[in-house]
């Protein structure tokens, strides 16, 4: 019995981008298309494997511990940056702030489809979505060196919104305009979700 459903929600990708794998900062570089092979994105900063764990990761594991990279890809929607800025009072959020590697439309309230949803292109590279990912201060840092004064709104307007991480289930090619079918797990919400959360 399949373990994932195949759903009539698709998004379409209107932005890819790379990290440079050299630097600090977290902003990406525009590109038309990307090959992801096992490490995520060929030749960018968050491929590979493994990687150390970070600051949301410290009720598992050391700062620093290495582990499964889950997170090589970072993505988000057109529409939820259109809500951040909005929230932030700006007219637009470049996706390069944000480190994104994909923004995508189509699919209401991206950031909310359940953990291990799938999202498939074309050639039948196949994404794993891991989990919400959480505003933070480094594309708030990008935000304030193009936007004097409004990096600090960044992580209150993002919350909820930030997109979802992802790694690479299928290696294949990405590009501008290709679509991207959503498939979730065909699994009931666990019960105790509420009691863990509150």
């Amino acid at each position: 019995m399949p373990a994932l459903k195949p759903t009539d929600f698709t998004a379409t990708i209107r932005w890819l981008g790379r990290v440079p794998p050299t630097g600090t900062e977290i902003r990406s570089v525009a590109t038309e298309s990307l090959d992801l092979g096992w490490d995520g994105v060929e030749d960018e900063r968050h491929s590979g494997l493994t990687r150390p764990s970070c600051s949301r990761l410290l009720k598992q594991h050391p700062r620093g511990t290495e582990i499964r990279n889950v997170r090589q890809l970072s993505v988000v929607s057109s529409e939820e940056l259109a809500q951040i800025a909005d929230r932030m009072g700006l007219d637009a959020i470049a996706p390069e702030w944000t480190g994104a590697s994909m923004v995508i439309d189509g699919i209401p309230n991206f950031s909310h489809v359940p953990p291990s949803s799938r999202l498939q292109g074309p050639d039948g590279v196949t994404l794993v979505v891991d989990m919400q990912n959480r505003p933070c201060q480094l594309p708030a840092r990008e935000i304030e060196t193009e936007r004097t004064g409004f990096g600090k709104r960044f992580k209150p307007a993002a919350a909820q919104r930030r997109g979802v991480t992802a790694w690479v289930e299928r290696p294949g090619r990405l590009a501008l305009g290709d679509g991207l079918r959503l498939h979730v797990p065909d699994q009931p919400v666990w019960a105790h979700i509420e009691a863990v959360l509150s």
